[in-house]
């Protein structure tokens, strides 16, 4: 987030506002996801995206798992975050994926879905996103994303395993 801004001049509390979205280069998905911790709690994490950067590599006190999707095209950057990810991220799949979707599960069984623009990783750039606390568009993705993870996906484990081999 840039420096004189708050996310609060973009977004409101969940519990205000179960649907709202914002387009702008201020705010960070980064940022973002905190914030909807803050309000949630404890929590699972399931994300998406073309790639991924180190500093999107960090699990929170707040965060019991995290389980990521990235694009088979971003393999030789991935496996060079390879360390970063074996130590935080629960499960790293590849597949064939474009798609930027967080979901955040609370430990108290709160969802919150962000759909956006931005990959993992920080710019500068005009992102948007849809931030909503509606069940039945986690449940979708959700669905959706158990189905990419065990059916159309390679988990990273396999697939750095094959390296070192090679």
């Amino acid at each position: 987030m840039k420096r004189n801004a708050s996310i609060d001049d973009y977004l409101k509390p969940l519990a205000s506002c179960p649907l709202q979205c914002y387009l702008t280069n201020t705010l960070q998905v980064a940022d973002v996801v905190e914030w909807v911790l803050e309000q949630v709690g404890r929590a699972t994490i399931w994300q998406t995206s073309f790639s991924i950067s180190e500093e999107f590599i960090e699990k929170s006190g707040k965060v019991d798992a995290i389980h990521l999707v990235l694009d088979f095209k971003a393999t030789q950057k991935t496996l060079r975050l390879w360390p970063f990810l074996t130590r935080v991220i629960e499960h790293t799949y590849l597949a064939d994926n474009h798609s930027k979707v967080i979901l955040i599960k609370s430990a108290a069984g709160q969802t919150v879905s962000i759909i956006t623009s931005q990959n993992l990783t920080r710019g500068n750039r005009n992102e948007s996103a849809i931030v909503t606390t509606d069940e039945h568009v986690f449940a979708t993705f959700h669905a959706s994303l158990t189905d990419i993870m065990h059916n159309h996906s390679v988990p990273l484990s396999e697939l750095f395993a094959q390296k070192i081999a090679e």
